[in-house]
């Protein structure tokens, strides 16, 4: 669960024991590493295992911030559709999305198996079934891209092992996977730190600059890290408002319910709706009437600050869901998370546009672990001067002109949340808000967000994002201020729970 991030119930999500915080001690390194998630601890790892001296910083603990909510799907099929990167970056570049994330589950598998990492992990088939405003030539045409981008073993037409959504053609997936995505990363930042990795939590980034070839990463306690390299691995990147415009934010949401035994064949599902709906089982606890599976839903997707209607979410999850999955019985978790969409569909991993020595990767859309495999492997060769290829298609400096269009559609958003500035506040009055809820109230020529708690107390903050200046909304479901421009996130009290803002907001009153 996000740090300090709300009501949200997936603290289920983080309580495996990482080990044991580094203290900064050396200030020093070859590779600095800023963010402590799936792709940072990627990254570690990679790079220790070439005998690289590496820290890594994180603003909370270990896995606490987006990758502890993910649903923990391990694919090698395009969530946006191999026909859609077909379109956007040829055959070629279709071929390399496949290849790279296959390699990235093969990857992930080897590292399971080196370090001894009971994990759960399991390779599974997948299945892509249409939605129902999809025709069956749409989804030939998907499996015919798919072939033509090298998998080869896709089938189509497919039934689901589900009698309930195999009336009509599906595509199927072999050699997908899943697992415990934390207990995965706990293994690895025990073998980062057995390498001789530092892994520094609580201590968050200020600034990441380069200086005469060298990185500076600047901390909030006054601390600085130089480095011959720097990545910066956070969810949204702090650096390069090139990259921050070509991508947006969404929330998407998830639950997980009891299933019984064996009424769902262990697979990952997916659909072809836009925003799509993804499936996948987990083994559930031992309950007083019995053994139970857990189903996972998810879906509902919305950009970050444009919607409150969390719960709604939630239940057109199940609507959707229960006569899709029979046997699906009460909820136990209900949860959301943030992911990057970039504009032309493929992640943005490499060096940072107009720096030689800083490197990032986002704009995971819905494929975040193997995008994060693929950073790791794609920025250590890139760190050690070796040719990828895979590097052309990932390069943040890529221009993809046919998706200017959606571009500017998703920047779109900026410019009413900019001139929200002079516009009167949802409210007049602090003290018409119900304890637990908040509003954006206006204070002389200011935008103030206030939160009432639970208790009647007042949390007054600044409501201007301090990236640029776009006036932020309250997220009823994580209790948080969202900034919808470029996904900048706060807590109650102002601290910043995801970038690309460094800054929190001030506190007024």
């Amino acid at each position: 669960m996000e740090q300090n991030s709300g009501s949200t119930e997936s603290v289920w999500l983080n309580s495996a024991n990482f080990p044991p915080s580094d203290a900064l001690t050396e200030t020093e390194c070859d590779v600095c590493i800023v963010g402590g998630g799936v792709a940072g601890l990627s990254c570690a790892y990679q790079l220790c295992q070439e005998g690289v001296s590496v820290i890594l910083v994180d603003d909370g603990p270990l896995a606490g911030g987006e990758t502890c909510r993910t649903t923990a799907h391990l694919s090698s099929v395009a969530d946006d559709l191999f026909s859609e990167i077909e379109r956007l970056h040829g055959k070629e570049g279709a071929r390399i999305t496949y290849e790279s994330h296959a390699a990235a589950i093969d990857r992930i598998e080897e590292i399971v198996t080196i370090e001894n990492i009971d994990c759960d992990f399991q390779r599974l088939d997948g299945y892509l079934f249409p939605a129902d405003n999809m025709d069956d030539e749409a989804m030939r045409e998907e499996y015919e891209a798919a072939v033509r981008a090298g998998f080869h073993d896709a089938q189509y037409p497919a039934n689901t092992p589900l009698p309930s959504i195999s009336s009509r053609p599906s595509i199927r997936f072999p050699r997908q996977a899943q697992f415990d995505m934390i207990k995965y990363l706990v293994g690895v930042a025990k073998a980062v730190q057995r390498d001789g990795g530092k892994l520094v939590t609580n201590q968050a980034v200020e600034s990441v600059s380069e200086e005469d070839e060298t990185a500076i990463i600047k901390l909030a306690n006054g601390a600085t890290v130089t480095a011959r390299h720097a990545i910066v691995a956070t969810n949204a990147p702090i650096v390069s408002l090139t990259i921050q415009v070509r991508q947006a934010p969404y929330r998407t949401y998830a639950l997980s319910a009891d299933i019984a035994p064996s009424a769902v064949p262990a697979a990952l599902y997916w659909d072809t709706l836009d925003p799509y709906h993804y499936v996948r089982l987990q083994k559930g606890d031992t309950l007083k009437d019995g053994e139970t599976d857990q189903i996972i839903i998810g879906g509902e997707d919305h950009k970050t600050g444009l919607a409150d209607d969390a719960e709604a979410r939630f239940e057109k999850l199940l609507e959707w869901a229960r006569p899709r999955f029979p046997g699906i019985g009460a909820v136990r978790h209900k949860w959301s998370g943030q992911v990057m969409e970039p504009v032309d569909y493929v992640a943005f991993i490499g060096k940072v546009p107009g720096r030689s020595n800083i490197f990032l990767t986002t704009g995971d859309s819905g494929m975040g672990i193997t995008h994060s495999t693929i950073a790791a492997l794609l920025i250590s060769d890139l760190i050690h001067g070796r040719d990828n290829p895979w590097a052309e298609l990932y390069s943040p400096n890529r221009v993809t002109l046919k998706s200017l269009p959606t571009m500017l559609k998703e920047n779109f958003t900026a410019v009413p949340r900019l001139g929200a500035q002079l516009t009167p506040g949802e409210i007049k009055c602090r003290d018409d808000l119900e304890p637990g809820s908040a509003a954006v109230i206006r204070h002389g020529r200011k935008k103030v967000g206030v939160y009432r708690d639970d208790a009647g107390a007042f949390h007054q903050v600044s409501a201007t994002c301090t990236h640029l200046g776009c006036v932020v909304a309250w997220n009823p479901l994580e209790k948080s201020w969202d900034c919808p421009c470029h996904g900048s996130r706060f807590d109650v009290d102002g601290t910043v729970l995801n970038g690309p803002a460094t800054t929190p907001l001030s506190r007024e009153g």
